[in-house]
């Protein structure tokens, strides 16, 4: 994920007694937060020209609700890239204190801001240069806003608490030089609400639930998508914290709570943990797009690019290379665009270096049940000679409940629910061949299978196409004919060969 810009922005806050947010809490969570505030508000080449810069803004956008449902009801999912006209969270978090737990929330989005070029006269025009070179163009912009409650617990348990959220209307202007004309910026106004409630399931669990609203007036029927997007919110995501309570992850609940997780109802939203990992679940983000639990900017990224689906060294390398004259156009498009060009073209050396990429951690490979004898302390990384030496995919084994399963051997196939790939879901329950066993870079084994119903399985494994699976996704299985015997090994011709990081099973697996 690229870094995002530091930005500021305008806050509401609505206290309800204390002190405010606890420092920290929701700032540790920035670089993330603005990454998904921005996320897509100008994609590379950053010009206005670009066929990718001419539909925008299409993740967490609240319309009004007469606009939006202008064709019918919205349809609600997890994913915030439809548009509606409100965005529901709901999350489970423990009470640690009691008597004085309270929760905060705070609500971030983009208001649009219509930049218009105007000649000396006043006559709208989509661009004028001045005398001094400069290129100025007509183009939307986006200003980011805040607003934010905290409220205690018991108040949201007795009824829950709603606070204003929005943003007044404006107009800017700005003279050029040598009164050559103007740039008019306008602002509608942002008018929505959000409602906090808080329900008790048990002991000391509750489920907290978050409803953002847009009730702004709608505009006319027949308005388009660009002219109703002066009055939504854009981008919106909400940060939900607190004191006293601790937050429970949605993605990897304990067992006794997956019930609870079940139950919670998160609409246009993706709730995730903030903070590091193994932290107690002190801050949640809820974003329109998903993210894992304790997302992180890469430290190496120097800065927002707008794009956090692709790599910074691509981007920034892409953006050298565009001519002058595209720069200049990408830099009148708008002023966050002259910032990564500015970055770009005084990046220094070293700092673009760090891009290159890094390697978060080395697993040492160790002997454990999962990995053959040969797999020791003692054997040399896997980029250095040697490595692959003692390794045999063909005949090595590794044990399940007891069974050395090896190429030959007959199993079961038994997805994790989760962590597992959604391709290998559908395939829960089949029956396979064991292939081989291959021993991956970070010291992680997989078992690669051939499928018994898979009219092409002979061709497939000529070819060396395989489906993967850990050990722990595997039930071993007696040979065919004998269902209730244990399988052994049998010899099979996959050539030996040591995975590289490029060459995951995962990129195989079809």
């Amino acid at each position: 994920m690229a870094e995002a810009l530091a930005e500021g922005g305008t806050r509401s806050v609505a206290p309800r007694g204390g002190t405010g947010p606890s420092p920290g809490a929701f700032e540790q969570l920035g670089a993330v937060a603005d990454a998904v505030l921005y996320e897509g508000y100008l994609l590379y080449p950053y010009r206005r020209s670009s066929a990718k810069n001419r539909v925008r803004w299409q993740f967490g956008v609240l319309f009004p609700r007469d606009w939006a449902e202008a064709d019918g009801p919205v349809t609600p999912g997890v994913s915030g890239s439809a548009d509606s006209w409100y965005q529901q969270t709901e999350c489970l978090l423990r009470v640690r204190r009691p008597g004085s737990a309270r929760v905060r929330v705070r609500v971030r989005y983009l208001q649009m801001q219509r930049k218009q070029v105007r000649e000396a006269g006043h006559r709208p025009v989509e661009s004028l240069r001045t005398d001094d070179g400069t290129v100025h163009l007509t183009f939307d912009e986006a200003l980011p806003r805040e607003c934010e409650a905290e409220v205690p617990l018991g108040e949201l348990l007795r009824g829950g608490h709603t606070f204003a959220v929005g943003a007044a209307a404006g107009e800017d202007v700005e003279t050029l030089p040598e009164d050559a004309g103007r740039v008019v910026r306008t602002r509608e106004e942002i008018r929505a609400e959000t409602t906090v409630t808080a329900e008790r399931l048990s002991g000391d669990l509750c489920r907290i639930r978050v409803r953002t609203a847009n009730t702004a007036p709608a505009p006319p029927p027949g308005t388009t998508r660009d002219a109703a997007l002066l009055r939504a919110l854009i981008a919106t995501h909400t940060l939900i914290g607190g004191d006293g309570v601790e937050f429970v992850s949605l993605i990897d609940p304990p067992a006794d709570l997956e019930a609870a997780v079940r139950a919670c109802r998160n609409q246009f939203t993706f709730p995730v943990l903030g903070g590091e990992a193994g932290d107690a679940g002190p801050v949640l983000l809820s974003a329109p797009i998903i993210l894992p639990d304790h997302p992180q900017v890469a430290p190496e990224s120097p800065g927002d690019l707008h794009d956090a689906a692709e790599i910074d060294e691509i981007l920034t390398l892409r953006t050298m290379l565009l001519t002058d004259e595209e720069k200049r156009e990408a830099r009148a498009t708008d002023p966050r665009a002259a910032a990564i060009l500015d970055r770009v073209d005084t990046m220094p050396q070293e700092v673009f270096e760090r891009l290159h990429g890094a390697v978060r951690s080395l697993t040492p490979a160790t002997p454990s049940e999962a990995a053959p004898p040969a797999a020791s302390a003692d054997r040399p990384a896997w980029w250095q000679e040697g490595a692959d030496d003692g390794l045999s995919p063909a005949s090595d084994t590794v044990l399940v409940d007891g069974v050395p399963l090896g190429g030959g051997s007959r199993v079961r196939l038994r997805p994790r629910g989760r962590g597992a790939d959604a391709q290998d879901m559908f395939l829960a329950g089949r029956t396979a061949e064991v292939a081989a066993v291959f021993h991956d870079v970070d010291g992680s084994v997989h078992l690669a299978v051939t499928l018994d119903d898979d009219p092409a399985a002979e061709l497939n494994h000529w070819y060396g196409r395989f489906h993967y699976f850990r050990p722990d996704e595997l039930e071993p299985l007696g040979p065919a004919g004998s269902p209730d015997e244990p399988s052994a090994p049998a010899p099979a011709a996959a050539p030996a060969r040591h995975m590289t990081d490029s060459e995951t099973p995962a990129a195989e697996a079809e």
